[in-house]
């Protein structure tokens, strides 16, 4: 890799497996210091994930008393944050509106969305302060589209984008940009909850007929993250195949 970002500190959400842990390794060969935010640390395997961490904190992003424990711990140890990835989230089940149950309806919602800002709230003012930063959410492709079975991830994601948009807008002139990522389906470890039907639904929406990969994820969150881009924030860059209209 370039080491384009060498010598910057990122924090990646949902950092230990899955797309978290692809955009981390990514980061960490372009030259980051990668500190790892995610609820569970014990999926972290160094050697599987290629790098290591300069930090791993265990953080609720949907808890922001620990949203809050985790970015003082990281700010004492590295002591500047220049780029943030809030990837955490989580699918929720594949249930008609009507029989979604209440309390997936509200995690769904805390974690993907709530997250978000989260996270977000306790980063700007250190990165303000600094005059330089990245913020990089990650959405989807559902939270334009929409998708059947699926409506608190939808809605979640749907929600990420406009706070995106709204966040770039409220930092315009700080150096501190803000952008997302729509990703298409990707297979990680969340097909563990979906059902197969929804799975080849899904494929079947990409013209390229095939799935994203966490490798092509990183890659545009590592460019995103990166100080080339410098005139692009409130923006949602598609991972999509060939299947997103706007």
């Amino acid at each position: 890799m370039s080491g384009s970002l060498a010598g910057q500190v990122a924090i990646v959400t949902g950092g230990a497996r899955g797309i978290g842990r692809g955009i981390a390794a990514r980061l960490a060969a372009e030259g980051c210091r990668v500190v790892v935010w995610d609820r569970d640390l014990s999926g972290l395997d160094e050697a599987a994930a290629g790098f290591r961490p300069a930090l791993g904190v265990a953080v609720d992003v949907g808890d922001y008393a620990s949203v809050e424990r985790g970015f003082a711990a990281t700010s004492n140890a590295l002591e500047r944050i220049d780029i943030l990835v809030n990837n955490a989230g989580i699918n929720g089940p594949v249930l008609p509106v009507q029989d979604y149950p209440l309390d997936a309806w509200d995690r769904v919602l805390r974690v993907d969305l709530t997250g978000v800002f989260h996270c977000c709230r306790v980063a700007v003012p250190r990165m303000r302060a600094a005059g330089y930063g990245r913020i990089v959410n990650v959405s989807s492709i559902v939270g334009k589209e929409g998708a059947p079975y699926i409506a608190a991830y939808a809605a979640a994601k749907a929600g990420v984008l406009g706070f995106t948009k709204s966040l770039a807008r409220e930092l315009v002139g700080t150096g501190v940009l803000v952008n997302a990522i729509a990703p298409v389906i990707t297979e990680t470890d969340l097909f563990r909850e979906m059902t197969p039907e929804h799975i080849a639904a899904a494929k079947a929406k990409i013209p390229m007929g095939r799935f994203l990969t966490v490798g092509e994820i990183a890659a545009m969150v590592a460019w995103i993250a990166g100080p080339e881009c410098s005139f692009t924030t409130g923006f949602a860059f598609d991972l999509s195949g060939g299947r997103a209209t706007y």
